[in-house]
């Protein structure tokens, strides 16, 4: 059984969206896949790709780079939602040059209302340097705030470092 809502951090290319992928397929049941990602590049389509060739017919994809509160509501109990990644969303959010704070607050607001389990994927940014450029210092920002918001909505949160979870918060069934 699934928590009703869990938080995957990991730095780039930590194994952390395919350890979510497997986690969320342990509870049996087809599954719903948000993807938040643009693709705007070559690179980007690649690993994109990569993602989609992991997933079979278990999976539902739907393309949410922006508004995921209305799929999210259409979601019953019996239907696991795993969003890929909250780190995406948050680059549409600042690319779109959206109300940062109005749109978290809804993100928020539609996990704690969405009847499914939920499990979202994101990136951890605060390990490495200081950025250069004030953009980039703002999405760290950004990002850290967002991050502390979902783990404390969370009843399990992991941190998956080289493909292994660590537990930060609840127990891992």
């Amino acid at each position: 059984m699934l928590p009703r809502g869990t938080f995957i951090l990991g730095g780039a290319a930590s194994g952390k969206s395919q350890w979510a992928e497997n986690f969320i397929l342990s509870a049996d049941l087809p599954c719903i896949y948000l993807a938040t990602g643009r693709i705007w590049d070559d690179e980007v389509a690649q690993r994109v790709q990569v993602h989609k060739d992991r997933r079979d017919a278990r999976w539902s994809t739907f393309e949410e780079p922006l508004e995921l509160g209305p799929k999210l509501a259409q979601l019953t109990t019996n239907t696991p939602v795993l969003i890929d990644c909250a780190t995406m969303w948050l680059n549409n959010q600042m690319m779109e040059d959206t109300d940062l704070s109005r749109a978290t607050d809804a993100l928020l607001m539609a996990l704690d209302g969405c009847a499914a389990p939920w499990v979202i994927v994101s990136n951890e940014v605060g390990h490495g340097i200081v950025p250069d450029n004030k953009l980039a210092r703002s999405f760290r920002e950004a990002q850290g705030r967002l991050n502390i918001a979902l783990a404390r909505q969370a009843d399990l949160a992991v941190m998956v470092v080289a493909g292994l979870p660590q537990v930060l918060k609840g127990v891992l069934k």
